[in-house]
């Protein structure tokens, strides 16, 4: 997600914090305070223990290294009453390495096969709830093995993705040895058979809490058998059978709460539940098509029962549900959390509603069904950031998650919501976000990041996030030794850096050196979090100051390592982006310099060109089109073979994006400022795909074709290559039709080149017919030449200011002229002494070149110009001045060639004045 306000935060100066309680304590700190150091290791035990509680588990080992007293009290059993492994790779021997401290594990979160497979290791026979993602590979040996060795087992959560290779052998075995289960909840089964859920109701009577998710077939009969159910969702399970559902469920006896969203319910089933259920009080139907598509249904108006669905109010629905209903719409979920009086029937309603709402909001985020703009406005939103107030763990990131994915409308171009992403804001969905961020938990910490980012797309969003101080925030996560919260951090960071005004708050955070040391440290396995490191890279190389500080962290090195290395297309297009961007800045720092000196940079640049992706490829060519600005680079690139590799690129980018074709042409470009590497481009093939792409319509690609074009017709062989090729009409279509003034000129000045008589040595080359021939086809491609040059240095002249500037040697006569004539992109364009002196030579030319020559001398020397300077020092060494006086005294010449060789002896005479002022 490819893919935008300074705050400074001020720091508290030290503060005495006494710690009540310990008054031999504090006598302490105070002393060691007044010695100019705290030792921390005379903390009292409980003091550790409650500090370690707040730590992740590498902070912990980490603290516990401090010392033998430390490293005893890091092994406390109330340290290990939950375990978080999702973070981990955990296997057999890991997990037996914690074993010793898992004998009172209650809770244990895994994530994929492996983990699974290795919780037996780790011996936790207390363990009450077992919660697991990433399930799909998991099979029934291994669950049923989880569930014999787990016998106190309460609660099993596997999902939201499918248990593809789960069946309803484990969902036995599960009821065989588990019979203290309360809660069971599994996703994706294929076939949930009515043995084993006829085996669940008989071995398990405190089940109370049964999700069967997005499976595809369910025993609708043997469901209504286990009558201690309290809570059932068959939220996404397809294939049910509504006229079973009807006469069967409403018959449960302690049925409180029903979840059929995402399903094909239909208006009859749903008011037959609601109905005839003694003990239903809520029915959640959350996305149901068929329900929503009926216009004629209507909601049972029954007290005490409350339907959940998208036209119905769901805050005022839950409200409902409560005997003191003194708390209404969106702070219900608020009141009941703060409430201080207790009611377990309520309460444990109120969990489980918070449970399905979050997996429903998140599912239907992920599918993005149409037509649900005005509830996510008006319900989704509100609900996802009150679901994030949660006391359940899961509860939160699924909800962090939601709003992270609700508000995406195109992944592959980044492209948010506005209405949503600002929905977001106003309900102060930001500083959620970002205290849980904060949060020690890192799988609260990884979800928010990742809804911090794709918020972060939207302007004004970035801007709150910025004032909220959430740039310290994730750039202090990018430094997060777990992989998945440092690549949602560095995602926040990439979308952040896209604003000019974040770029220099990112870097005063550290920002830039968070995200080169993430590339050191995840070179290897980590596609996703260093696509996200290069790309925000990329974005601050784009700053000059910033792209100072990527080089002075080691960002020069560590991106030419991506580039040579890793495979992934995303991270090579971001990696060869951010060279790109660092070596445009060639006239303010070294850094392309240092790009070009960086072993193998440019090789794996020059290799990345010929990638089978075409972002990956225009990257590539747009970083070594940068470096070229360098002499050395240039022959280096060409040594590497970059010339046969970028001929070969714009040989094949005709049907290609505009920025691929403009980068390929614009390499071609920069590499023909050697007349050694133009002559290998001419040999090479390089002129008949330039003449292809400057028949573009894109004025960007005029450009760079033009100018590639303007360097190869300085080489007479060259220019004759582009007349055989057909250049000669496509040169004068741009000189005359192009949008870019500054593909007009050039295309001019690349005609001008082939017609001025150096081009006709190389014509007579063959017997006499072929001569002959080619000197008519010649004369005819002259002729339509020097007719558009004509008409195009015309465009520059004003007849009434020529005439005033021709009677007349006022300053302000001539600058007139000058102004009307300046092409401002022309002041960028840095010419050799050689190629000055050309143009000296056609100033004697007797036809219109010698009004082409002087337009492009003014062009080159206006005061101003970035190579200005060094043009008229070329010109003077090369005597200009005599012939630019002829050119302007010459009664024969032409008025624009007067007028502007005396503009040019004009702007000589004052960069030789502010010379002399300089010395």
């Amino acid at each position: 997600m490819s893919r935008r306000l300074r705050r400074r935060v001020s720091r508290k100066g030290k503060e005495k914090v006494v710690a009540h309680g310990y008054t031999e304590f504090e006598e302490e700190v105070s002393t060691s305070e007044r010695n100019g150091h705290v030792d921390w290791t005379c903390l009292p035990d409980d003091t550790v223990i409650q500090l370690f509680s707040c730590l992740n588990y590498r902070d912990r080992a980490s603290l516990a290294s401090a010392c033998k007293t430390w490293r005893c009290l890091s092994a406390s059993p109330c340290l290990w009453n939950s375990l978080d492994l999702r973070a981990h790779r955990c296997d057999s021997t890991m997990a037996s390495l914690l074993a010793s401290r898992c004998m009172n594990l209650q809770k244990l979160r895994f994530r994929g096969a492996e983990s699974a497979d290795a919780i037996i290791f780790l011996q936790a026979r207390s363990l009450r709830e077992i919660t697991g993602d990433y399930c799909r590979k998991i099979t029934d040996a291994t669950l049923s093995v989880i569930a014999a060795r787990h016998e106190l087992l309460e609660c099993l959560q596997l999902g939201p993705d499918f248990c593809e290779r789960i069946t309803s052998d484990a969902v036995k075995q599960i009821a065989f040895c588990c019979p203290k289960l309360t809660k069971l909840r599994l996703s994706g089964i294929r076939d949930v058979q009515g043995d084993a859920i006829n085996a669940l109701g008989k071995h398990c009577p405190h089940l109370t809490d049964v999700g069967f998710l997005d499976c595809l077939k369910v025993d609708e009969v043997a469901l209504g058998n286990v009558a201690s159910l309290r809570f059932l969702s068959v939220a996404g399970t397809s294939n049910v059978k509504w006229g079973v559902v009807s006469h069967v469920w409403h018959k449960l006896p302690n049925l409180v709460g029903l979840d059929v969203s995402r399903t094909d319910v239909g208006p009859a089933a749903v008011s037959r539940l609601l109905i005839s259920s003694q003990s239903l009080k809520v029915l959640c139907a959350l996305n149901c098509p068929v329900l929503e598509g009926d216009a004629n249904f209507a909601v049972p108006k029954i007290k005490g029962k409350s339907l959940l669905a998208h036209f119905t109010d769901i805050f005022e629905g839950i409200t409902s549900l409560f005997a003191d209903t003194t708390s209404k719409g969106k702070t219900v979920f608020l009141d009941w959390r703060n409430s201080k009086k207790t009611h377990k029937s309520m309460d444990e309603m109120m969990t489980w509603f918070e449970w399905i709402l979050s997996h429903s909001l998140l599912r239907s985020a992920e599918n993005n069904p149409q037509g649900l703009d005005d509830f996510w406005l008006k319900q989704g939103a509100p609900l996802l950031l009150i679901l994030m107030q949660s006391s359940q763990e899961d509860v939160q990131e699924r909800a962090a998650t939601g709003l992270a994915t609700f508000v995406v409308i195109d992944d592959e171009h980044a492209s948010i919501d506005r209405g949503r992403a600002e929905a977001v804001m106003r309900d102060g969905g930001i500083r959620l976000l970002l205290d849980l961020a904060k949060s020690w938990r890192e799988g609260l910490q990884s979800e928010a990041a990742k809804a911090i980012a794709n918020l972060s797309v939207n302007v004004n969003v970035a801007k709150a996030v910025a004032e909220e101080g959430g740039i310290d925030i994730l750039a202090s996560l990018a430094r997060s030794m777990n992989r998945l919260v440092a690549e949602e951090a560095a995602g926040g960071l990439w979308n952040l850096s896209v604003g000019e005004e974040h770029k220099g708050a990112i870097a005063e955070a550290g920002g830039v050196k968070a995200l080169v040391d993430l590339i050191f440290k995840w070179s290897s396995g980590g596609d996703g979090v260093l696509e996200r490191a290069a790309g925000a890279l990329a974005n601050l190389a784009a700053d000059d100051k910033c792209s100072m500080e990527v080089a002075l962290a080691g960002g020069v090195h560590a991106l030419v390592m991506l580039a040579r290395n890793c495979k992934f297309e995303g991270v090579q297009e971001q990696a060869a982006r951010a060279l790109a961007n660092l070596a445009a800045h060639g006239d303010s720092n070294g850094n392309n310099a240092a790009v070009g000196q960086e072993v193998g940079a440019l090789e794996a640049l020059v290799q990345l060109t010929r990638s089978p992706h075409e972002g990956v490829r225009q990257e590539a060519a747009g970083a070594l089109w940068n470096l070229s600005f360098d002499d050395r680079n240039r022959e280096a690139i060409a040594s590497a073979g970059g010339v046969e590799a970028l001929v070969a690129l714009a040989q094949t980018c005709s049907n290609a994006s505009p920025g691929l074709q403009e980068r390929a042409a614009g390499a071609l470009w920069g590499l023909s400022v050697s007349e050694a590497n133009s002559v290998a481009i001419g040999r090479e093939g390089g002129v008949a795909p330039l003449i292809a792409l400057a028949r573009s319509d894109a004025e960007d690609v005029h450009e760079t074709a033009a100018g590639a074009l303007w360097n190869l017709a300085f080489n007479p062989g060259n220019a004759l290559r582009i007349v055989e090729e057909g250049g000669v009409p496509a040169l004068v279509h741009l000189c005359s039709s192009s949008v870019s003034k500054m593909a007009r000129f050039m295309a001019a000045l690349a005609l001008a080149y082939m017609f001025d008589g150096r081009m006709d040595e190389y014509a007579l080359v063959g017997t006499s017919s072929e001569s002959t021939s080619k000197i008519v086809s010649l004369d005819g491609s002259r002729r339509m030449a020097l007719k558009h040059i004509e008409a195009f240095i015309l465009m520059f002249s004003d007849r009434q200011a020529f005439t005033a500037a021709a009677s007349s040697s006022a300053p302000a006569a001539l600058a007139e002229v000058t102004e009307g004539a300046r092409i401002q992109e022309a002041g960028h364009l840095r010419c050799s002494g050689a190629e000055i002196g050309r143009f000296i030579s056609m100033l004697k030319n007797p036809s219109v070149l010698k009004a082409c020559a002087a337009f492009a001398l003014l062009q080159f020397t206006i005061p101003g110009g970035r190579h200005a300077l060094h043009h008229a020092k070329l010109m003077q060494n090369a005597g200009a001045a005599r012939v630019l006086r002829a050119t302007a005294a010459a009664a024969t010449a032409p008025l624009e060639a007067k007028i502007f060789a005396r503009i040019v002896l004009r702007n000589l005479e004052h960069h030789q004045a502010e010379s002399s002022k300089g010395i």
